[in-house]
């Protein structure tokens, strides 16, 4: 079964057909400002905003900070980059 497939079954959103949301886009989608998903997943807003920005590589991000975010945002880790690295 292909991602996307695997995606639209289990109602993970996508803004674009086989283009996965980015962290910004999944945050601003479940109603959360920086600060309270900091606060839900013990983050430092700082290093949210800095993902955000990208003044920190998302895809360099630890599998512990992965991990809180897709579950405070309720998706697969992979959704929280724009896509995959080159």
């Amino acid at each position: 079964m292909r991602m996307l497939e695997y995606s639209v079954i289990i109602g993970l959103t996508e803004h674009k057909r086989g283009e996965s949301m980015g962290l910004k886009e999944l945050r601003k989608a479940r109603g959360l400002t920086q600060a309270a998903l900091a606060k839900q997943t013990g983050i430092a807003r700082t290093t949210i905003s800095g993902y955000e920005c990208g003044q920190y590589d998302i895809h360099s991000m630890t599998l512990d900070n992965a991990l809180r975010l897709s579950r405070a945002l309720q998706c697969h880790p992979y959704e929280l980059t724009d896509g995959w690295p080159e």
